[in-house]
């Protein structure tokens, strides 16, 4: 008999992408015809949620939304509207969302140039059953009150025997002096290559060699660079895996959220660091070439 697995619990951000696909990035002052327009859920946590889910991980989501017709569940009609529908369309456990009374849900409205590939983002503005999770990945937003949260699942696994403890992990994207204190927490850290560069690095390698002081003993710091791939250091040595660039370059909006979760997935499915930068660097590049997220697998 097969033992069901444990989810993977993503923490984070859920907002809506509004994306205009367009031919060319439009001139400032002038009227420009997108070639399609498509809502899509987004934010780096939910986004990574979606690929996991494609690659056949059971997975969850925790964060915040608020009532609107983006997202709002209404006790009294039971109507789910876009981004719950797009969530439990993909199968992804959406329980532990937090339902704030004020506020509007976030969006962001996502040029994406066929040309060239590239996307131009402009943004508007725990209590759980612990033993449901084998991993709990944090994107790095309000980081007190995440340390505070990877704590409570610190203090879990020194309750519970090796093989129940959760492995956690961590995102540092943004260049915000408060997001720093998260390199000391998570099994796994992750890194931008914007960070990288404010600490005045100038590749993966650089960076996780220079930063590795700041992460907790025994733990994985994972930088990726885009086309150079991606590297990782940790207590075994320093990794590194290529890029696997698309033939055609279509879209890398959430590229970096879809390499988060290939490596997450891959080394879910006890696979070592070497193989899952590997793996997260492939899925990442097959995002590339493809409009959103369905087709990676």
């Amino acid at each position: 008999m097969t033992t069901k697995k444990k989810q993977i619990l993503c923490v984070g951000l859920v907002c809506l992408d509004v994306i205009n696909v367009v031919d060319k990035f439009p001139v400032e002052d002038t009227d420009t015809r997108c070639l399609s327009q498509i809502w899509q859920r987004g934010g780096n946590a939910s986004n990574s949620c979606t690929v996991l889910a494609l690659l056949g991980a059971p997975c969850g989501f925790l964060g915040s939304l608020a009532p609107g017709h983006v997202s709002d569940i209404s006790v009294w009609t039971k109507r789910t509207d876009f981004l719950n529908d797009d969530f439990e369309s993909r199968d992804i456990n959406i329980s532990n969302i937090v339902w704030q009374q004020a506020g509007i849900t976030p969006s962001a409205c996502c040029i994406v140039n066929l040309s060239s590939g590239s996307r131009t983002v402009i943004v508007s503005d725990m209590k759980i059953d612990l033993s449901l999770y084998q991993w709990i990945h944090w994107e790095g937003r309000n980081a007190s009150e995440q340390v505070a949260m990877i704590q409570q699942v610190e203090q879990y696994n020194a309750t519970v025997s090796a093989e129940l403890r959760i492995t956690t992990s961590v995102e540092i994207e943004k260049t915000r002096e408060e997001l720093y204190q998260l390199f000391g927490h998570g099994d796994f850290v992750f890194i931008s290559k914007d960070v990288a560069r404010h600490f005045g690095f100038n590749s993966a390698s650089e960076a996780v060699k220079g930063l590795y002081n700041r992460v907790k003993p025994g733990a994985y710091l994972i930088c990726a660079w885009a086309e150079q791939g991606a590297d990782a250091m940790g207590p075994d040595g320093v990794f590194h895996s290529n890029a696997f660039p698309p033939e055609k370059l279509v879209d890398t909006l959430g590229a970096g959220d879809t390499f988060i979760a290939a490596v997450l997935f891959s080394l879910y499915n006890g696979k070592c660091i070497q193989e899952s930068l590997i793996f997260g660097c492939q899925i990442a590049g097959r995002k590339c070439g493809i409009q959103g997220y369905d087709g990676i697998v």
